[in-house]
């Protein structure tokens, strides 16, 4: 069990090293704005999460598009989207 587990991390990383690196990146920023809106949840300063969580999703988005994932690069590029609608909100620009 290990092992496969072990040689689909591999093969994640031999496949495209650049894409597995923005993946890394985009988990562990997404991770981390996650985290610190589930300790903060009684009252979050959004202004913190959404530009986290977007460094998280363009990271994402650019191994998804590396990968030629369609739907994964569609998903995450809406993240990316919607994580600037809502610092803009966060911020009061509109």
């Amino acid at each position: 069990m290990i092992a496969k587990i072990r040689d689909f991390w591999m093969q994640s990383y031999h496949s495209d090293r650049t894409a597995f690196w923005f993946e890394l990146t985009g988990f562990v920023f997404v991770v981390g704005a996650s985290l610190y809106l589930a300790i903060n949840a009684d009252n979050p300063d959004m202004r913190f999460v959404y530009p986290v969580a977007f460094i998280g999703a363009a990271s994402q988005c650019y191994a998804a598009v590396r990968r030629g994932s369609a739907w994964v690069s569609a998903l995450t590029g809406y993240f990316c989207a919607i994580n600037i609608f809502g610092f803009g909100r966060a911020v009061g620009w509109w």
